[in-house]
């Protein structure tokens, strides 16, 4: 699907009924950051080709404290509306419109591909762990 039909979906739905689902590959430092990890090239070939050897074949796209704590909060069942009260009631003033923080924050997720929702795939695509 493309990105102008993955839009008009978005804004068609309520957004705080929506359900995310992790797409992207992370991983948890010692700080408790997410690091999202993000392939240079989808093609194996490609890979292969272009990448000089010693170079790392991902992105790796470290997230803040607000970043971090929202995409915890993110398991599948959750929606985003009960994601923005936790937060809210979590972290306060550092997040004070959450609703409005959290859906823009979600809206560049998805768009990125990094997460979908449930209810505009009509499936359950696959979590990443």
């Amino acid at each position: 699907m493309n990105f102008f039909n993955r839009r008009k979906l978005l804004k068609k739905a309520n957004y705080l009924d929506l359900t995310p689902v992790k797409l992207a590959k992370y991983e948890v430092d010692e700080k408790e950051q997410v690091i999202i990890i993000v392939s240079k090239f989808r093609n194996p070939f490609w890979r292969n080709f272009l990448l000089p050897r010693r170079k790392s074949p991902e992105y790796r796209i470290r997230l803040d404290e607000l970043g971090s704590a929202t995409w915890n909060e993110i398991n599948g069942r959750k929606k985003v509306g009960e994601i923005c009260s936790s937060l809210s009631g979590r972290l306060g003033e550092k997040i004070h419109p959450a609703e409005e923080r959290v859906t823009r924050y979600f809206t560049l997720l998805y768009d990125q591909r990094y997460i979908s929702f449930r209810e505009i795939t009509n499936g359950d695509p696959p979590v990443a762990e």
